[in-house]
């Protein structure tokens, strides 16, 4: 009697189809509650990230103004934070690079940030934004140096 108990349990080995089932509809129920989590969470880092890059006293802004210190004035466009600019007295008193390369005046989504001296939002001083995430500019999910309010 005891080889008969002993057979039965070393042919089940394996799992049934119903088993298998289960595991994969458990697997998929939990994926469908925790991907979209994931794109949440994604999204608001973007977002996190390309407000502190422009924000007063983020690293674009940090970079600016000490170009303004040494130069006397803020840059005409942004190129100038990585390579010395054209006018020939600006030049002279140019001591950068103030950016290591033009990669890091970047968004999160990889687009190039906005850039406007004088600013037409920040008007004694500049303008400078990211489109946000749908890329298009002027729209209420674009992110600047400046509140919602004043735009």
């Amino acid at each position: 009697m005891e080889r008969t108990h002993a057979k039965r349990r070393a042919v089940r080995g394996g799992f049934t189809l119903i088993e298998v089932l289960l595991v994969i509809a458990i697997i998929a129920l939990l994926a469908a509650f925790v991907v979209p989590s994931f794109i949440n969470v994604q999204s608001g880092a973007e977002k996190s990230i390309t407000e502190s890059l422009v924000s007063s006293g983020g690293p674009v802004s940090s970079a600016l103004e000490l170009y303004r210190i040494n130069v006397g004035t803020y840059p005409e466009e942004l190129r100038e934070l990585v390579e010395p600019p054209e006018d020939e007295d600006k030049a002279a008193r140019w001591r950068g690079p103030y950016i290591t390369n033009l990669d890091d005046l970047k968004d999160a989504w990889g687009r190039d940030l906005n850039y406007r001296f004088p600013g037409e939002v920040n008007e004694s001083r500049y303008d400078l934004w990211s489109n946000g995430p749908d890329g298009d500019e002027g729209t209420d999910d674009d992110i600047g140096n400046w509140t919602q309010e004043e735009r």
